[in-house]
């Protein structure tokens, strides 16, 4: 009977360890480290920087990823044009990456021109279908997925902030470099179209090189009657803090599409909350690394839109601000 009940209990040991076996192995697995490269398109030291990684590990870290304990991220930063993005890329392809997150259209331009097999998921991009980074928004297809930016019809509600913030404004001229995005002409007919009604004139600014910025804006500051109004652009995003400072020195009132502008001194910005994308960037880091395809994710448009005004600007700039618009606003810059 000894010898029984000490076979019994051999075997229950035995069954026993065959059974953890494969939880601990399964456990191990899922402790695998993995690894992401990251294409910023603002430089380390800018805050709106800091403020979307943090956005974006804190979403990676609620849903069980850890940086240093399961996860190693590589970031690169001043991703401005996409020769750059794509040499830095390759860089991180070197690196054995899991997945690339492209931020804004150069990054993820030259990230696709680098790798069409790495999982890409971008942020701030638009219209990805008619700039041909994915098939459709309901099925990407291929390895890249996201979240988009603005959609052109976004114009009008610019220029109804203009002319309500700047009832004098005649002129619309409407800032970009047409070599960073290619979809500037569908925001300039939207802003035509009405600009249109209240009788406005549209004028198309391109700038295609840092010195060309201040060239363009005196040359508008000196006409009387003239608004800015900045589509997406991750050139004139890069200099963001330069264009404003212009801007305010000639005395031109502006809308711009991010609240980092505002931020930085514009006087109004109304577009997507882009820290947002990035924390909702990581539910499909977790998915993909769960063994889902970027092709078969949907892409995603905003769901959350900032209205920023910074009214020490528009004191300087002679304007007053209408209650109705104070009352709408999300941030108040005093």
């Amino acid at each position: 009977m000894q010898f029984d009940q000490l076979k019994r209990r051999e075997l229950i040991t035995l069954l026993g360890g065959a059974a953890a076996w494969p939880l601990a192995a399964r456990a191990q697995q899922a402790e695998r480290m993995r690894r992401i490269g990251v294409l910023m398109v603002l430089a380390e030291s800018d805050p709106q920087s800091r403020r979307r990684i943090i956005a974006f590990q804190q979403g990676l870290e609620k849903l069980g990823w850890t940086v240093g304990r399961n996860l190693a991220v590589d970031y690169r930063w001043g991703v401005s044009d996409p020769e750059q993005a794509r040499a830095t890329t390759s860089e991180l392809l070197s690196l054995a990456p899991d997945l690339i997150l492209a931020n804004a259209v150069s990054a993820l331009r030259g990230a696709q021109q680098a790798t069409r097999t790495v999982p890409i998921v971008f942020t701030g991009v638009s219209e990805p279908v008619a700039q041909g980074f994915v098939a459709s928004l309901a099925r990407p297809g291929g390895n890249t997925t996201g979240f988009t930016n603005l959609e052109p019809s976004v114009g009008g509600k610019w220029v109804e902030l203009l002319k309500d913030i700047a009832p004098r404004v005649t002129h619309v001229a409407v800032m970009f470099n047409p070599a960073s995005t290619s979809i500037a002409a569908q925001f300039v007919r939207s802003v035509e179209a009405a600009g249109a009604k209240f009788g406005l004139e549209t004028v198309q600014a391109s700038v295609h090189e840092l010195a060309e910025i201040e060239v363009v804006l005196m040359r508008l500051g000196r006409e009387p009657g003239v608004g800015l109004i900045f589509p997406p652009d991750t050139f004139t995003g890069l200099h963001h803090k330069l264009i404003v400072e212009l801007a305010a020195r000639y005395r031109l009132p502006a809308i711009y599409p991010f609240g980092y502008f505002a931020a930085a001194g514009g006087l109004v910005s109304y577009g997507p909350d882009v820290t947002d994308q990035f924390r909702r960037a990581a539910t499909y880091v977790d998915r993909i690394f769960q063994g889902e395809m970027p092709g078969d994710l949907p892409v995603q448009q905003p769901t959350k839109f900032e209205f920023a005004i910074n009214l020490k600007t528009a004191k300087a700039l002679g304007l007053q601000i209408p209650d109705k618009l104070l009352a709408l606003a999300d941030e108040v810059i005093e």
